[in-house]
């Protein structure tokens, strides 16, 4: 079949909406008999009968039917792609779709992305944010399903290039009672007679805390998993585990809800975040700029 003509298409959708050639006409200052002609040569080129001549109307045909549904999704597709082109005139214009880990979603990537969306120049760029666990990321951005991937630099990144990002440090949360409670500073391994409060287990943390117990010869004891620290910190709040959270997420909410914070004296828990992407070249423009500006927020913040 020959490509569809969108003028033709156009014309199509207004006589199916109007149920009448003579007003599609008027709407679109053509004839009628043109907008006949027209719609005779699209029955011509689709093989089958697209309209019912009623007498006083048309109404589509099944055929007709599921081409109007066609016809409205082709037509807004190219109703955006104009309005995409014409926006690259007056400034940066696209789609950036990001994977991020909870961590950097929590505590400082939302924040940074909306200053990013508020400069003037940036009115035309949307932004997509979803969360994925580290492995999950890396794979996505890979395999080419978003543009950006942020997630902690422990994550095997393969072929994937990268730019420093911010930076955290992990603590355990403990309920005020417990006999960690009291502690300034512990080795992870000292919390192993304790039941935690766990990730999803392909996460960077949990991968990480896994390790860490199988080298001492022990087993993480997971009693909840959870999908995210909000929740984590809440079942520690009930008194059922502990749990190990980046204290900046960790830190507005241990006071109002009882916790303890207690330094974990491990090389590991001070952890560094990367913007990672398959080619730096291969960016487009709106990527470039948002990849820019984390990189300098990170910059002008280096203790997060």
């Amino acid at each position: 079949m020959r490509d569809l003509d969108l003028t033709t298409l156009r014309l199509f959708i207004a006589v199916c909406e109007l149920g009448n050639i003579a007003r599609a006409g008027e709407r679109a200052s053509i004839v009628g008999s043109a907008i006949s002609k027209r719609l005779a040569q699209l029955e011509s080129q689709v093989g089958t009968a697209l309209l019912v001549r009623k007498r006083h109307g048309v109404v589509p045909t099944p055929a007709g039917q599921t081409l109007l549904e066609h016809a409205r999704a082709m037509l807004d597709s190219a109703a955006r792609i104009e309005s995409d082109m014409q926006a690259f005139a007056g400034g940066a214009r696209g789609q950036v779709r990001i994977l991020a880990s909870v961590s950097a979603m929590t505590e400082s990537l939302a924040d940074d992305i909306a200053q990013f969306l508020q400069a003037p120049g940036h009115r035309n760029i949307q932004v997509d944010l979803e969360e994925r666990v580290s492995p999950e990321i890396v794979r996505g951005v890979r395999e080419g399903l978003a543009a950006l991937g942020v997630c902690w630099d422990a994550a095997e990144l393969g072929t994937l290039q990268s730019r420093p990002y911010r930076r955290d440090r992990l603590c355990l949360v403990v309920p005020a009672g417990h006999r960690l409670a009291a502690r300034k500073s512990v080795r992870f391994t000292d919390t192993l007679d304790d039941e935690h409060v766990s990730l999803p287990v392909n996460s960077a943390v949990q991968v990480m805390l896994q390790r860490v117990a199988a080298a001492a010869g022990r087993t993480l004891r997971r009693r909840v998993i959870v999908t995210n620290f909000e929740a984590s910190l809440r079942v520690v709040r009930a008194g059922l585990a502990i749990s190990v959270v980046p204290r900046e997420i960790a830190e507005p909410r241990v006071r109002a809800d009882g916790l303890k914070l207690v330094t974990l004296d491990e090389p590991w828990a001070e952890r560094r975040f990367i913007i990672c992407y398959r080619d730096a070249g291969l960016l487009s423009p709106a990527a470039q700029l948002l990849v820019d500006h984390l990189a300098a927020r990170a910059e002008s913040h280096p203790s997060r």
